[in-house]
């Protein structure tokens, strides 16, 4: 097996764990590609841009936070990604720094089991071209430079659900409900829900909420403005402005992304480990 690694070089306790990582592969004589980037900042080992690295290795190795794991997701395709967490939050990452080693010699043993992951495909059409993003996350379209409150025109298997005035509008999977979309005042989903979650961007009525449905839906969005351009993000990305008018098709992708799981926890644990749920706080005020 030969392994890709993929390191968040704008973290340096990241990037000292990428070489234990190497160091203890090397002794193992276990082959592995550094991603190009990763490599230059190491300073060492063999390396290939990240395009490449789905036909060079078997397994990729993350170590970042989440976004360095939405980033390797999109080029692992349907092989493994084994997520370390050296960053805040780390939902997708649910490995630690010290667990790192025993997770990577499972996975070479074979010994682990697989989180398949649901992710979102956009559709947009410019001048008859049609292009097509994945998101594991989240699809997002924003209001952007455009000075005034848009209307998010929202359809659902081709029936109007309602027109929103709004900052944007997230359309979530079930494992990017704790993303953005909770930021935004969505609500979260156990990751494995076969559901997507609709969730407007600091909406200018207060009747506007926040809705689940089921991940067989096509949604599609469009933003009703006199003029302007609006970015659309998959996964915190800016693949292309939109026009005003232009629709968005959004769907459930054919393809999984493959993430490996840690049996050793479940994931009421990881919300209260990470959301600090049920912790008493004491405020240690002066007498």
């Amino acid at each position: 097996m030969k392994v890709a690694i993929v390191v968040n070089t704008e973290r340096s306790e990241a990037v000292l764990l990428a070489k234990d990582l190497t160091g203890w592969l090397d002794r193992k004589r276990i082959g592995y590609v550094l991603e190009s980037l990763s490599a230059e900042k190491l300073g060492t080992g063999p390396s290939a841009k990240i395009d490449d690295l789905n036909r060079m290795c078997d397994l990729f190795i993350s170590l970042g936070g989440d976004g360095t794991l939405l980033y390797t997701s999109h080029y692992s395709e349907t092989k493994p990604v084994l997520g370390i967490n050296v960053g805040r939050l780390g939902f997708l990452t649910e490995f630690s720094k010290d667990e790192m080693i025993t997770a990577v010699e499972k996975v070479l043993d074979g010994n682990y089991s697989i989180h398949n992951r649901t992710q979102l495909e956009a559709i947009t059409t410019d001048n008859g071209r049609e292009q097509r993003m994945r998101a594991l996350n989240d699809v997002v379209i924003e209001k952007g430079a455009y000075p005034r409150i848009p209307t998010f025109v929202i359809r659902l298997d081709g029936e109007l659900l309602g027109s929103y005035r709004a900052d944007g509008i997230i359309i979530a999977t079930s494992t990017g409900s704790t993303a953005y979309s909770m930021s935004a005042g969505g609500p979260i989903i156990a990751p494995k829900s076969s559901v997507f979650v609709i969730t407007p961007i600091c909406p200018h009525m207060l009747t506007v909420r926040p809705i689940v449905i089921s991940d067989d839906k096509i949604i599609e969005v469009s933003v009703d403005a006199q003029a302007g351009e609006f970015p659309l993000n998959c996964d915190g990305r800016i693949t292309r402005m939109l026009r005003s008018q232009e629709t968005v098709t959004v769907r459930k992708s054919d393809d999984l992304i493959n993430l490996v799981a840690n049996e050793s926890r479940d994931y009421c644990e990881i919300l209260r480990t990470k959301l600090l749920w049920g912790r008493e706080h004491s405020l240690n005020l002066p007498e």
